[in-house]
């Protein structure tokens, strides 16, 4: 058997070549999607923030191997991620997002409404801590976290009691652009991140895994 430290491990970033080919080899964009990134690009201020083509197909075919009935969603934005997971929805299921900033209602509602999928979603403009109460007790099955850095152990002590046995969570930028794993960096949106990761990593109740596509995504099973 082969000692590991005999193996070199490959540690080179992935190349732009190799991300296109990784696109390449996926699912193409749906045209909407694409349509709906060049708008973000155009009339957003962060436009880098909105979900791209390969974890949009990845959210799509997490929501297809859930299935869930109920899906929420912390953090809109563009509604990108929101619409790439509605597409893996069956017929009957809900999706709600949540969107503090009301500067984005508008884009956000004509993004849905362009969407053959936009029907099975529900926005929410306003603060997670005042809007979850009001979506009532039904657990949902499937949560994607993308919003505030700085709260997001918060978000997850708030959800995670949300979540039904045998749910899922899925928690969005967990690498943070490496800055999580630099003991130099110091700053209030690093030490957010680094705060959830250590939460989950030491949370019994659940399982994880943290991949690194993009800047990062936590998949997080609730077993309890």
């Amino acid at each position: 058997m082969s000692d590991r430290n005999d193996i070199e491990l490959e540690k080179e970033p992935m190349t732009e070549a190799l991300a296109r080919y990784v696109e390449e080899h996926s699912d193409p964009e749906p045209e909407e999607l694409h349509r709906l990134g060049r708008e973000a690009w155009l009339h957003l201020l962060n436009p880098q923030m909105t979900s791209g083509h390969v974890q949009g197909r990845l959210l799509k075919m997490l929501v297809r191997m859930a299935r869930p009935r109920r899906v929420l969603e912390l953090g809109t934005y563009a509604a990108y991620s929101t619409l790439a997971m509605a597409e893996g929805l069956d017929d009957g299921a809900e999706l709600h997002t949540i969107e503090i900033s009301d500067e984005l209602e508008d884009f956000i509602r004509r993004q849905l409404s362009l969407s053959p999928h936009g029907h099975k979603v529900t926005p929410h403009f306003g603060d997670a801590a005042e809007v979850l109460p009001r979506l009532g007790y039904e657990p949902f099955d499937f949560v994607f976290i993308d919003a505030d850095k700085r709260q997001y152990d918060e978000y997850y002590r708030m959800v995670l009691p949300m979540v039904r046995p045998g749910g899922f969570i899925v928690a969005d930028n967990t690498l943070w652009y490496g800055h999580v794993a630099d003991p130099a960096r110091r700053d209030a949106q690093t030490a957010g991140v680094r705060r959830f990761n250590d939460l989950v990593a030491a949370d019994s109740s659940v399982e994880k895994v943290m991949l690194p596509l993009r800047d990062g995504l936590t998949l997080i099973y609730k077993k309890t």
